[in-house]
């Protein structure tokens, strides 16, 4: 394999919980995989489950939440995987280490009202940070650092989850030749 014609990149969708982060990358994983594209999910809470069990919701505790998905998505570019990583990472110097780190970065920024994420909330995380229950909850009691130069925008609230997706393939196919 040619070291210099590295396809692999990553697409980091960054937002508040219940923005749909989730959901459109485990859509765009599975068009990615019918089109024979080698990809890879990493998303937030299974990370936070398997890889980076113990963490807490610190600053500090964030930002390796953030180290360690960085690093996964390294080793899957350099192996010419599409990684899809999201993650809320709520700080912009988080995402700018991301920026920095991999080659092939591209954020994603999935833009929603916290009135319409805390509708959409079926865990109830919102309405338990409301009342004090969870302390440092991202958009609450904690702020998220709007993207100031997102690669995309998707606006989630104005868009189905489906439209969000082909906006998605579509700036893909202008932007890395897909």
């Amino acid at each position: 394999m040619n070291e210099n014609k590295n396809t692999g990149f990553t697409l980091w969708l960054t937002g508040l919980s219940g923005a749909g982060k989730s959901t459109i990358a485990s859509r765009l994983t599975a068009v990615l995989e019918e089109l024979g594209q080698p990809v890879e999910w990493l998303d937030g809470d299974d990370l936070r489950q398997h890889v980076c069990k113990g963490l807490g919701f610190s600053r500090e505790d964030r930002f390796e939440n953030i180290r360690r998905a960085v690093y996964l998505a390294g080793l899957l570019n350099r192996h010419d995987v599409i990684t899809i990583v999201s993650v809320i990472s709520p700080y912009r110097e988080m995402r700018e280490y991301a920026r920095q780190t991999l080659s092939g970065f591209a954020e994603i920024y999935v833009d929603c009202p916290l009135q319409v994420c805390e509708e959409r909330d079926v865990k109830g995380l919102y309405a338990k940070a409301r009342r004090g229950d969870i302390p440092l909850f991202t958009g609450i009691t904690d702020p998220y650092e709007i993207p100031e130069h997102p690669e995309l925008t998707l606006h989630t609230a104005e868009q189905s989850p489906e439209e969000s997706v082909a906006t998605l393939l579509e700036w893909l196919k202008n932007n890395k030749g897909m």
